[in-house]
């Protein structure tokens, strides 16, 4: 069981609202920092370790400072995402572009800044020589097609666009080392929001075997393998977290099984893990503004499924609580919904929940809680029907609130058009 836990009161939300009004997304510093170093010393046990944050999962400049403060480096999947994590003061090998059917200049940028590019297909090593040169170091990501099952999110490995063959990575390799490349790296991403520790260390014993299956076919020391995200967390309160000591361990006991004694001895570890660092410290923080009764009962909330999608896109649950009615007694039934146009624009369907006052009725309405928002929560957001995203707001460890994204305008909307040319436009 996992306790829904939300830092802030129904008073201190109040005050927050007043300079800050709803929606916006809220951030956990201490919270983020605590579970950064409990994974860094679960991991510790390895010769070396890093985790290469998912910037795609929360790409805020504030939130990669605070892990980068904390040896965390950062993997991203385009040019927007390599100059946030260089914002934030990662450098180098700090930085990871693992992305797809990738444009020259990203690959470019990413030379330039000596980040470790990690090649998504066997065509893309002859592309990024004559395009942005070969570096020292290169990755590659292996598809293990069926091989291995994936999960409801990610889909299956053997229909996915991503990555090499067992067949095309042996071959690859040869080629970078008669190229003249001299370090190499392995790469798998093949789950999504997984939370079988059992799944994630038959990954991790795949990539070791076949690290040792690369240098026995061509010679090649793999530097480190990176186990890729996939890490889920416990969005229902009945589900269980990661235990990390106890996936650490597992992963201890294949690396000697199988690393040991092959000349890969020692060999880097490395994650690219994002929802569960920040997922389970970060909330979606909304009003209630009306209620509706027809064939069901209806909340509606001042934010839609332009700021969290999740639950539209992939059916996903989000826990909800009311501030200020933590303890009040599950009387009512609802379906928890925003205001676009679009029917599955819900965040929770027949949610069993205190009795819910709204704007239309009192004149402000209930906070809603929207948990386990801190990944692919405001990243995802969009601006169809006109719809404005929110700011987001970062609790430090001092208690205060400081705005680490406003919310959009009106003006941001309008910014890309040439609206001047509009008035001659006929």
């Amino acid at each position: 069981m996992t306790e829904k836990k939300f830092p802030l009161d129904k008073t201190a939300l109040e005050k927050i609202a007043q300079k800050y009004p709803t929606p916006f997304y809220v951030y956990d510093e201490k919270a983020i920092i605590e579970n950064v170093r409990r994974i860094k010393a679960a991991f510790s046990v390895f010769p070396s370790y890093k985790n290469h944050f998912a910037v795609k999962a929360l790409p805020n400049p504030y939130i990669l400072k605070i892990l980068c403060a904390e040896g965390f480096g950062a993997d991203c999947s385009s040019y927007p995402e390599l100059l946030l994590a260089e914002m934030a003061g990662m450098k180098g090998e700090d930085i990871m572009l693992t992305s797809n059917e990738t444009p020259a200049s990203q690959y470019e940028a990413a030379r330039k800044m000596g980040a470790v590019i990690n090649l998504d297909d066997f065509t893309h090593i002859e592309f990024l020589e004559k395009t942005a040169g070969l570096p020292e170091l290169i990755s590659f990501r292996y598809n293990p097609g069926p091989l291995k099952e994936g999960n409801a999110i990610i889909g299956k490995p053997e229909e996915s666009k991503y990555g090499f063959t067992r067949e095309q990575l042996i071959k690859g390799y040869s080629l970078l080392k008669e190229k003249g490349v001299k370090r190499f790296a392995l790469h798998t991403m093949v789950a999504s929001n997984e939370l079988s520790v059992p799944y994630h260390i038959e990954t991790a014993r795949m990539l070791f075997e076949l690290a040792v299956e690369i240098k026995e076919k061509t010679g090649v020391r793999i530097e480190f393998v990176n186990l890729g995200g996939g890490v889920g967390i416990p969005y229902k309160p009945e589900q269980d977290a990661v235990d990390y000591q106890t996936l650490t361990g597992s992963i201890q006991k294949a690396y000697n099984e199988v690393i040991k004694g092959t000349g890969l001895d020692p060999l880097g570890i490395r994650t690219e893990w994002g929802r569960n660092i920040t997922g389970p410290y970060g909330w979606l923080v909304a009003r209630a503004i009306h209620k509706k009764e027809i064939y069901r009962k209806y909340i509606g909330l001042d934010a839609c499924m332009a700021d969290l999608m999740r639950p539209a896109l992939y059916g996903a649950y989000h826990h909800i609580t009311i501030p200020g009615k933590e303890a009040a007694p599950l009387t009512e039934v609802y379906d928890v919904v925003g205001s676009l146009c679009e029917n599955n624009d819900k965040f929770a369907i027949q949610r069993s929940l205190p009795k819910i006052d709204t704007a239309s009725e009192n004149g402000t309405g209930d906070f809603v809680v929207i948990h386990d928002a801190g990944a692919h929560g405001r990243a995802m957001g969009f601006n169809y029907n006109g719809k404005l995203r929110c700011g987001e707001l970062l609790l430090r460890q001092d208690g205060s609130i400081v705005q680490i994204r406003r919310p959009e305008t009106t003006e941001d909307y309008f910014a890309t058009l040439d609206l001047a040319g509009v008035k001659d436009f006929c």
